[in-house]
Parts: structure tokens; C-alpha cells; sequence
């Protein structure tokens, strides 16, 4: 009887330290995410915003000439759809940590590679460094209580990612290259259709049993322009459908061809299989 009581009050317990864990309370420095559209690329900003609190930040709560997390919490991180120069650093696009070293008179910026350590590596390794410069921080007029990080400033291929706090701003600037997205959109459109645009409507118009002419008439412009096994398979199976079957053979031979070329052995098997039976013909 006993055994039963103190295993039940364990259970009881347990539940009892289940339900604790499960309440939600404020956080002290609460996370912040910003999406930013700067031209044609993606900006995402992730960081938590601690309060000054009548404490001394500069030199103190961050201690200068320390690698700082540049926010609380987990390391601040920033992502990029594309490649962006950064204080006139290039640094290809994807995610990275965003560290500092505080100084009272220049602060070093780091994007780190790296990005499972929660705050500050144990370890700070070098090689995981993409970039790393220094900026001058500027006096506030008046004090931000909470640390705000955000991107002003904003044109077509530029931002600045300024680092509010206490009576501190940082600047960072980033440049992007929209021009060349957009020139080769503007080459692609004015250029006309491209071979994939007519595989595709070809590829509709014989899976749905349309105008079987026009099928052909579009993969085999695909084909002229840049042909693939696949795109090739097409064609020949259109060839046979119209009683081509002697085209269809030869156009199933070259998809073969591109088929042994890309190791594809499913494409191989399939044109031996029509091949033989067009054969018959």
C-alpha cells in the first residue's frame, strides 16, 4: 500500500513539474524578425531586443574588445536571396550570424558562417569568418532604451542596417546588383519563348489530347533550340501517335543517345521498348 501511495505521489509530481513547464511568461529581451524587400532581394533579420534598464551598456553589460551577440539571446542572424557587397565587402548570398567587437571608438563587424552556437562560439574560428570590417559608431541625440536594429534608408540597390541602443548608432551599408536580374528578365521576355515554353505547351496539348499537329509543331522548335532526352522522347512518341513511325525511330535514337550521355537508364529502356515495336510497323 505504501509503494502504491509514493509512486502515485511521484506521478502526481511529475504532472504537477509538466504543467509548470508549460506556462508562457514575458521575456525580458523578446525576438524580433524583419523582412525587408531591398530591390529584388530578400532581406531576413533575427535578433532579441534586450532593454537598457538603468545599466550601463558601453563598456559594461558589453564589454569592449569582447565578441558581442549583437543583440541577447541567440546570435543575431541575417539572410540574403542574393549576393550583396557589404561596407564594399562581397559577401555571397545565404545566412549568417552577425557578430561585433565594441570599442570605444570603432566597432568590428563579423558574418559568421557558422550558425549552431546559441550567442557567442565556445570556440571563435577563424576559417568560419565570411567578412569582417570596422565602422565608426555615432552619437544619438536622445537615449533607445531597447535595442533596435533596423534597415533605413532604403532604395533600389542600397540599405543601411543601423544598430540602435542606449545613445549609440551603427551603421552598416549594404549595396545590391538588381540591374543584372533585371537585364537578363528584359533579354529573356523581349527574346521571345524559350525552349521550355514550347516543351511545355507541347507536352500539354499531347497529354490532353488537343491539336496533335501543334503538339509536334511546338517540341520539335524545342528541339531545335536546345533538345534534351526527354524533350526528344516527346517528339518521338508525338511522331508515332500521327503514324510517323520511321521519324519517331530516329528521333528516339538521338533521345537515347542524350539518355547514355546523362546516365538516365530508364529513358534507354523505354526508347529500346518503342523502338522495337514501332520497328513492326
Amino acid at each position: 500500500m505504501f509503494k502504491k501511495s509514493f509512486f502515485f505521489s511521484l506521478l502526481i509530481g511529475f504532472v504537477a513539474v509538466s504543467v509548470q513547464a508549460q506556462i508562457a511568461t514575458p521575456q525580458p529581451s523578446p525576438k524580433s524578425t524583419i523582412n525587408q524587400k531591398v530591390g529584388l532581394t530578400d532581406v531576413t533579420l533575427v535578433y532579441s531586443r534586450p532593454s537598457v534598464k538603468d545599466r550601463i551598456i558601453w563598456g559594461d553589460l558589453v564589454p569592449y574588445n569582447e565578441i558581442w551577440r549583437t543583440g541577447a539571446n541567440d546570435a543575431t542572424k541575417i539572410k540574403f536571396s542574393d549576393d550583396v557587397l557589404i561596407e564594399g565587402m562581397p559577401l555571397k548570398a545565404g545566412e549568417y550570424s552577425l557578430y561585433t567587437k565594441p570599442t570605444p571608438t570603432t566597432w568590428e563587424v563579423y558574418f559568421y558562417k557558422d550558425l549552431t552556437s546559441w550567442g557567442v562560439p565556445e570556440e571563435w574560428k577563424e576559417d568560419q569568418i565570411a567578412i569582417r570590417f570596422t565602422v565608426t559608431p555615432q552619437a544619438l541625440p536622445m537615449k533607445m532604451e531597447t535595442l533596435l536594429l533596423s534597415f533605413d534608408d532604403v532604395k533600389i540597390n542600397s540599405t543601411t542596417l543601423n544598430i540602435y541602443w542606449d545613445k549609440l548608432m551603427i551603421p552598416i551599408r549594404f549595396k545590391f546588383d538588381p540591374d543584372s536580374k533585371v537585364e537578363k528578365d528584359i533579354a529573356k521576355v523581349l527574346g521571345g519563348p524559350v525552349a521550355a515554353d514550347f516543351y511545355q505547351a507541347g507536352r500539354y496539348y499531347f497529354d490532353s489530347g488537343k491539336d496533335i499537329n501543334k503538339a509536334y509543331e511546338w517540341v520539335s522548335k524545342a528541339n531545335t533550340m536546345d533538345p534534351k532526352f526527354w524533350t526528344l522522347r516527346l517528339e518521338a512518341l508525338i511522331l508515332a501517335k500521327m503514324g510517323k513511325y520511321k521519324q519517331a525511330i530516329e528521333v528516339a535514337k538521338k533521345s537515347t543517345e542524350l539518355a547514355v550521355v546523362e546516365k538516365n537508364n530508364d529513358y534507354q529502356r523505354m526508347n529500346a521498348k518503342d523502338i522495337a515495336e514501332w520497328s513492326k510497323k
